[in-house]
């Protein structure tokens, strides 16, 4: 879901206004602190951070935050209320106006969905089967 027409992360962060962009902009903060090794751009219209392949997005919509994490499923243990969807095993977690977050919870999801990206690469790249 495009919801921009910002081409960089800062005018995307920018763009978004109110509590969302207050969260927006907290989001971007924690996640520099935890992780300042993942590469931050704008793609499929907000931000995403990678290294060697996606790690996590930061998306803005209308009603709320987005914080989702390819691989999320496994941080499940760290924040239970992310929910699990897509491929990738991606999990996101819904934030609305009034959600309470804790930063110390966003920068151990974000260490840690690093230190899985580290450890197995790129989520999405496809697996060709060895041959004998």
């Amino acid at each position: 879901m495009i919801l921009t027409t910002a081409r960089t992360p800062d005018a995307y962060a920018a763009a978004v206004d109110g509590w969302r962009g207050r969260g927006v902009q907290a989001l971007r903060d924690a996640v520099r602190e935890a992780a300042p090794d993942l590469a931050e751009a704008l793609k499929w219209g907000h931000l995403v951070y990678q290294l060697d392949g996606p790690v996590l997005l930061v998306r803005a919509e209308p009603q709320r935050l987005l914080l989702g994490f390819w691989r999320g499923q496994r941080l499940r243990h760290l924040e239970p209320r992310l929910k699990p969807g897509g491929q990738y095993e991606m999990a996101t977690l819904d934030l609305r106006e009034h959600t309470p977050l804790e930063r110390t919870t966003v920068m151990r999801l974000v260490g840690a969905a690093r230190d899985l990206a580290r450890a197995l690469g790129d989520p999405t790249r496809k697996l060709t089967p060895r041959r004998p």
